[in-house]
């Protein structure tokens, strides 16, 4: 018996002690709802595929929030492993000095081959500091699509065999839902991102100099341009009379599309996990819209959604850990499940062709209209939008744009009050982070 016991003693010690073995790897992430449900299962497929390192994910709000919170704990000395940062914070997070180890020297310090050139290049080159140094790891890549309730666009005799792909014809087929009684015919989420960032690179127009920002810290905005100021003055003219309902901020208007209560809206390619889960008809996504007569469009639209930092600080064998992980989502099979889960891109090339190749485009109709959007050879004016302080200017824009949809200020007034208070964002970014 005490020999029973003395086996059983030493067997919960060895266990207690392999526990103890295993490195725990924090990840601060902004996933919520469907999307949420996805990052716990990679957790747990990454923690189940080995027994040296274990995935703790931890939702801290949306991605303003978690950066806040992440400064406040790298000062506290408790940041993170990973962090999930939001496209428009590149910028400030390549600028902060001593807060990131780049994911090239992560990769290569754990022992793992890291080649920029296998990931999608828009998608890389984002990524890529003026040094040429890959800095943070494309997680969740997303551009900005169009979604259709085509089964209201039916009901409203718009056809659906070509779907509306030019701002003229969004215009006609919101028309046309209004008058059969559709209250909402055309939203967005995401303002910013939709109708002026992405809007001027698939027009292949510049938002900001110096190649939107990609060349250096002195770019400013110029995103009051005349065709800029003729697409927010028609979306506004849309408001006025009621085919563009304005539904609120960042996300807002997702569950509004998924109602069934508004029936197009532009978004992330992302949203599909959401519209899948949730939409009770029958849905399309197509591209982006333009104008026709703009020469040189459309061009390619721009990169959303986050990528994942590595802290600084770290213990070396946290570091592994995390190159590790890193390591694991770089695997195209584990790449392309994700794409067709959640609608971000698969961001190697490797990932792309293998989805190409079992059959899940063909099945799924328009599924690849965000990777096609994206793999179009870019322009030094479409490569992608890298501004300081831009979470404090995509703020601002939300204020003037709003000002226009509720018909209080022109288009040009609003464009031009964005120029001025972003641009004075800009300059005190330049004047904060001069080397």
């Amino acid at each position: 018996m005490n020999m029973k016991l003395t086996l059983a003693a030493m067997a919960l010690a060895a266990s207690s002690l392999s526990a103890q073995a295993q490195t725990e790897i924090q990840w601060w992430h902004s996933m919520s709802g469907a999307l949420g449900d996805w990052v716990g299962d990679i957790a747990k497929d990454f923690n189940g595929k080995q027994s040296d390192y274990k995935i703790i994910p931890v939702f801290k709000g949306n991605y303003d929030e978690s950066m806040t919170a992440a400064v406040a704990a790298f000062r506290a000395g408790n940041a993170p492993h990973i962090l999930q940062v939001f496209e428009v914070g590149t910028a400030t997070m390549m600028a902060s000095k001593g807060v990131v180890v780049p994911v090239e020297q992560i990769m290569r310090d754990g022992g793992y081959k890291f080649d920029p050139k296998a990931y999608v290049p828009a998608v890389a080159g984002y990524y890529t500091a003026p040094s040429g140094q890959m800095m943070s790891f494309p997680f969740n890549s997303s551009t900005t699509v169009m979604w259709f309730n085509v089964d209201a666009l039916k009901a409203a005799g718009v056809s659906t065999d070509k779907l509306p792909q030019t701002w003229p014809e969004v215009a006609l087929a919101a028309a046309k839902l209004k008058a059969s009684g559709h209250k909402c015919p055309f939203t967005t989420a995401w303002q910013g991102w939709t109708q002026l960032e992405s809007f001027s690179t698939w027009h292949n127009t510049e938002l900001a100099t110096k190649g939107n920002g990609m060349k250096g810290m002195d770019a400013r905005l110029v995103l009051n341009s005349p065709l800029h100021v003729r697409h927010i003055e028609n979306l506004g003219n849309m408001a006025q009379q009621g085919l563009f309902v304005y539904k609120g901020r960042a996300g807002a208007a997702g569950a509004t599309f998924e109602s069934g209560e508004c029936a197009m809206y532009t978004n992330s390619s992302a949203a599909y996990a959401g519209i899948s889960k949730n939409a009770k008809f029958k849905f399309a996504v197509g591209t982006l819209p333009y104008y026709p007569d703009v020469a040189g469009a459309p061009q390619n639209t721009v990169i959303g959604g986050a990528s994942l930092w590595a802290m600084a600080g770290k213990k070396p064998a946290e570091n592994k850990g995390v190159a590790a992980f890193f390591n694991y989502l770089s695997d195209p099979v584990v790449q392309s499940v994700n794409h067709k889960r959640t609608g971000y891109l698969p961001v190697t090339m490797a990932a792309f062709k293998l989805t190409e190749e079992s059959g899940f485009y063909k099945q799924n109709p328009g599924t690849d209209v965000s990777v096609n959007q994206m793999i179009r050879k870019t322009t030094e004016k479409s490569r992608g939008i890298r501004l300081g302080n831009y979470v404090q200017i995509r703020t601002i824009e939300d204020e003037e744009l709003e000002q226009v949809w509720a018909g209080k200020k022109s288009a040009k007034d609003a464009l031009d009050s964005i120029v001025k208070r972003g641009n004075e964002l800009l300059v005190k970014f330049e004047k904060a982070n001069k080397s």
